[in-house]
């Protein structure tokens, strides 16, 4: 069974596994049930694109998750690689990042979610670092598309790149949050 340390990690990890159709979107019909000791999440619903019914299950982890935009505690994540992680960053800012430069300072607080919710996917790679190394293993790329992304530019896995990338997202968050009153909002699906 799939374990997720928050529902946000959960419905990252449903966008990222689309239906059979190609549409990671569907109607998410949620339920908690116990079972045993464990509390599990269950999201149930069909495509909105071919109608197919698509059921996920999810563990839920023991501790209290942290607020969003983070994905979950210390550990890193056990059902989304860091590979799959900066795509989601990469992805999450590039096209706010775009919204940025075509919208007045008075509009900017509309990308902040996504930006925060970029920081978290940046937080999550560096999760995958072992203590005392400076990258990211290749064994810690277990999905097909983590592998490949990896594969094209092992060195973005590098702690200090990505200290750099974290702290440049960082900033455009500041520099929102300086030029434009903060939204409410955690991430895409706000």
């Amino acid at each position: 069974m799939l374990r997720a340390r928050s529902s946000l990690e959960a419905h990252l990890y449903m966008d990222l596994h689309p239906c059979e159709c190609g549409s990671s979107d569907f109607d998410r019909r949620h339920r908690l049930e116990q079972r045993g000791d464990d509390i599990v999440a269950v999201y149930e619903g069909a495509c909105r694109a071919c109608g197919r019914n698509r059921n996920f299950t999810f563990l839920m982890a023991d501790e209290i998750p942290p607020p969003p935009p983070a994905f979950g505690g210390p550990a890193p994540s056990e059902i989304i690689d860091p590979g799959e992680f900066a795509a989601v960053a990469a992805d999450v800012s590039g096209r706010a990042g775009l919204e940025l430069l075509n919208s007045p300072e008075s509009e900017h607080h509309r990308q902040r979610g996504a930006m925060a919710y970029a920081v978290a996917a940046i937080e999550e790679i560096q999760k995958f670092i072992p203590a005392g190394q400076d990258a990211v293993p290749e064994s810690a790329f277990t999905s097909e598309a983590g592998r490949v992304r990896y594969q094209k530019d092992p060195g973005k896995f590098r702690r200090d790149i990505l200290e750099i990338e974290l702290r440049l997202t960082r900033q455009i968050v500041a520099d929102i949050d300086a030029v434009s009153p903060p939204a409410g909002g955690t991430g895409p699906r706000a």
